[in-house]
């Protein structure tokens, strides 16, 4: 049951991350309304037959028809402009941010519902209109009044959608916000992935025992999600013990090894098949259940921001900015190499020096030139040292070494203006500069 929910949430997952299930959910919606509302008014109008009263729209059937089609062609123009839009910041986030960063536009629910609520109008338009019947036909006049007036106030809606949607645009293209969204994001992933009260045991060596039987991969993807519960259950009942191989975000080939059984087991009485639904895979990766994913999409754009071609410091030091918080957050939660459950189920996860080195590493070598990048990691790593729990700070002093060291690629005039700032600006604010250990005067 736990591995069908896991399958489930991957599932709602992408469903999200793709731009067609928002709007095919409001147009399908709509088309109901619209039928309903059809019928609603032939009940009133005397099941179609002219009799009764009508409500709403009043106009004939001439009016109603003119007024449909003008709302249905608008809409649908309007929709193509919001989807050419739409394109062209794709088109500009994957160039000058990051590929990686495009799940996050798509997952955007203003552009979603906005491109649902014109495509919705327009189908709602055409369906009553279809319905409307003048003096030239067969049938007595019907004009469905409550009907033509929901189109009339579809329209005001989508107007509605269409201003918010334009300053969402406006806004979302900004670099500073695509870094706020995605380190938003990753923050819940920290709060889901690494809670601070977990009590896990943190163990440095993998179980001790033979490897009987090896678990592989019937096709190739990215981990989204290990269900190390339901994993726990099977290991239990066939009194296994389990050794999950890929973290979280690897990608694992056709016939990759997934889990390595060790103990005493008989390998042809072990379901692979029941081992390897335990595990929800993907074409990429996602931030649902992967923190390091986010901070590698930040790490993307403070790259591509450093680039010779664009040369943008100050975009690199606003990811940092956001790095800095990450780092900050998970240097008091326990960040065992192996996740362990039921004492019979290992997972490998990210530690504190994995997140350390994804977190440094390229920034500190495609950095190594700017200033303003040193003065911000310098400041980053000041302030890691002085918050992060004893055993944690060995390797951010290690890193404070890396960085102080590739100053070798600065001119020896721009040495002295290697202050550690938080903003990158180049001085001491308040008298909390700090020059690297290497520069400073005995």
């Amino acid at each position: 049951m736990r591995s069908r929910i896991v399958k489930l949430r991957s599932t709602w997952s992408r469903l999200l991350s793709g731009y067609w299930f928002v709007p095919t959910v409001i147009v399908v919606v709509a088309a109901g309304l619209a039928l309903v509302l059809i019928q609603l008014d032939g009940w009133i109008d005397g099941n179609g037959t002219g009799e009764g009263d009508t409500l709403g729209f009043t106009g004939g059937p001439d009016s109603a028809r003119a007024l449909l089609a003008a709302i249905a062609s608008s809409t649908l123009t309007l929709t193509a402009l919001v989807f050419s839009v739409t394109v062209v910041v794709l088109q500009l986030a994957s160039g000058q941010f990051s590929p990686r960063v495009l799940r996050t536009f798509l997952r955007d629910r203003v552009n979603q519902a906005t491109l649902g609520v014109f495509l919705a109008t327009y189908v709602y338009s055409l369906l009553v209109l279809r319905e409307i019947r003048g003096p030239d036909g067969p049938v007595d006049n019907f004009v469905p009044g409550l009907a033509v007036t929901g189109a009339f106030v579809l329209v005001l809606v989508a107007i509605g959608f269409f201003v918010q949607y334009i300053h969402n645009i406006a806004t979302s293209i900004r670099v500073i916000q695509v870094i706020d969204k995605i380190s938003s994001e990753t923050v819940g992933s920290i709060e889901r992935v690494h809670a601070v009260d977990a009590e896990e045991p943190e163990r440095s060596e993998l179980p001790v025992g033979p490897v009987v039987h090896v678990v592989r991969a019937s096709g190739r993807g990215v981990v989204l999600n290990v269900d190390d519960a339901h994993l726990g259950r099977i290991a239990t009942s066939d009194e296994l013990e389990l050794v999950v191989v890929p973290r979280v975000g690897d990608f694992v080939r056709s016939d990759g090894p997934l889990v390595e059984v060790r103990g005493i087991a008989d390998p042809d009485e072990i379901d692979d098949h029941a081992i390897e639904r335990c595990f929800a895979f993907g074409k990429e990766r996602a931030l649902d259940h992967d923190p390091a994913f986010g901070v590698r999409q930040l790490i993307d754009i403070a790259e591509r921001a450093l680039s010779p071609g664009i040369n943008d410091p100050t975009t690199a030091t606003q990811c940092l900015d956001h790095v800095h918080d990450l780092l900050h957050r998970l240097c008091r939660r326990p960040l065992p190499a192996w996740r362990v459950t039921d004492a019979r189920v290992t997972v490998p996860q990210y530690t504190w020096e994995a997140y350390v080195s994804l977190a440094l590493d390229e920034p500190r070598n495609w950095g190594a030139s700017s200033i303003q990048v040193h003065r911000r990691m310098g400041a980053m790593l000041d302030d890691l040292i002085a918050e992060a729990p004893a055993h944690r700070v060995l390797v951010l002093e290690e890193q404070r070494r890396l960085l102080d060291a590739r100053r070798s690629d600065l001119a020896p005039a721009e040495h002295a203006a290697l202050l550690h700032d938080g903003a990158g600006a180049g001085g001491p604010v308040g008298g909390r500069g700090r020059r690297p250990a290497s520069l400073r005067r005995p």
